[in-house]
């Protein structure tokens, strides 16, 4: 059998597709790495998501190497031999496979030394994220070799690339719910909207039951003998339809599958002050924590004495119970698994701090924030909520305000914005006019 492979193997098209689909996947992922230099799972969602481009290039090959044997006119000299059908078409679907496999975690291997030195949290749900990627890549691949067997044209592969492209981005689009659009395409579902975003194991199950169809369908259609017959391959699609629907996750169900717990749980610094950062950001601990206790010695005035990463979430919505002795740091990744603009993250956290908490609403002043946390890092305003620039007259006309007091009333003002800001009161005022 192992001889059989490989002259299958060099006389297909199946190394040429796999070199293709890893060359393909390789460059959307590192064209795109901002998406997914967070870790693990956003690597595995983020591949998954870009099934649209594999998933037809597999199809495309596979619809290639079926019109190569139509057009080398071999289907009579292997219907000569005294084998069973089956057999005959085994090595090729073998080969085909394991191409397409190989393509896959070859990219996903390619992408990974990006962020192996920061990515510190490997949920198991990542092998199941990956292994239905690598069904969805087989079923592909034998799915295109039976309509190229049924279509043997020059113009089947890349016809046979764009319908796929299409089904796989469009079609799902026509299912009413956003659970039972996941489970019909491997590649829908997985645009993550925050770092601590996963894929839950009721969706996995779906999505490998109804890829695992496709693919027995794919051997069904390359396996009949005539285009009536190929009618069979209907039967297993119905069955596999109608078991996916069933057991996907769908309405509140799925949305509580987005979202990983353990992701968000806290990695604390052993000494103190404590600065804790969420688990899927454990590897950059190192990063901020002397930036996070720095801006907590500026605000020896304040309650604050920890400093804890902001979990927010906003779909589905959850956000950490606030604590009057914590400050909150917002924590953005760059495209290399590191701290992102590390210059701007101290005044980033000491805005945040004066600006008070998102449930006070309209009483949020950035301005007055920015300004407050300007003076307290002694540098001209650059930066407001969440790294956004600007140079805003007001914020640097308030800043220049503080700095021609004496220190100890500036400080004054700035410890009353902060008590305003925790109250939800109003700060607008309270640095250009005494607070004594």
């Amino acid at each position: 059998m192992t001889r059989i492979l490989g002259i299958e193997f060099r006389r297909s098209a199946a190394l040429g597709a796999a070199l293709l689909i890893a060359v393909a996947g390789t460059a959307v992922l590192y064209a795109t790495a901002g998406r997914w230099s967070t870790g693990w799972m956003a690597l595995a969602m983020t591949q998954r998501e870009y099934l649209a481009v594999m998933s037809p290039l597999a199809m495309a090959g596979g619809a290639w190497q079926s019109y190569r044997e139509h057009r080398a006119n071999v289907a009579e000299l292997f219907a000569g031999a005294p084998r069973p059908r089956p057999q005959r078409i085994m090595p090729i679907l073998i080969t085909t496979g394991l191409a397409v496999l190989v393509a896959y975690l070859l990219a996903l291997l390619a992408a990974a030394p990006r962020i192996a030195d920061t990515a510190r949290y490997l949920p198991p749900t990542v092998f199941a994220v990956v292994g239905v990627g690598l069904v969805a890549m087989i079923a592909s691949v034998w799915l295109g070799l039976a309509v190229g067997r049924l279509v043997p044209a020059l113009a089947t592969a890349p016809a046979l690339a764009v319908i796929g492209y299409a089904l796989l981005i469009f079609a799902p689009h026509a299912l009413p719910d956003h659970g039972l659009m996941a489970a019909f395409s491997p590649s829908m579902g997985m645009s993550m909207f925050s770092d601590y975003d996963t894929v839950g194991d009721g969706v996995s199950v779906a999505q490998a039951l109804w890829m695992v169809t496709v693919a027995m369908a794919g051997v069904v259609l390359f396996a009949a003998r005539n285009r009536r017959s190929a009618f069979a391959a209907l039967i297993p699609l119905a069955i596999g339809a109608t078991a996916t629907a069933m057991v996907a996750p769908t309405g509140a169900a799925y949305d509580r599958q987005m979202l990983d717990p353990v992701a968000q749980e806290l990695v604390c610094t052993a000494d103190a002050p404590q600065v804790c950062v969420s688990r899927a950001h454990e590897g950059v601990l190192p990063e901020v924590a002397p930036k996070a206790r720095h801006a907590l010695e500026l605000l020896l005035t304040t309650r604050l004495v920890e400093a804890h990463e902001d979990t927010f979430t906003i779909s589905p919505p959850t956000s950490p119970r606030p604590r009057d002795d914590t400050a909150l740091m917002d924590i953005s990744i760059d495209k290399h698994g590191h701290l992102a603009d590390p210059d701007s993250f101290e005044p980033r956290m000491l805005t945040e701090v004066f600006t008070g908490p998102l449930s006070c609403g309209n009483t949020r002043d950035i301005e007055v924030a920015t300004a407050a946390a300007s003076w307290l890092l002694d540098r001209k305003p650059t930066a407001g909520l969440n790294g956004f620039e600007f140079d805003e007259p007001e914020t640097v006309k308030l800043f220049k305000t503080l700095k021609t007091l004496p220190p100890a009333e500036a400080g004054i003002r700035v410890t009353a914005v902060y008590q305003a800001a925790r109250k939800c009161q109003d700060t607008v005022g309270l640095l250009t006019r005494s607070a004594r």
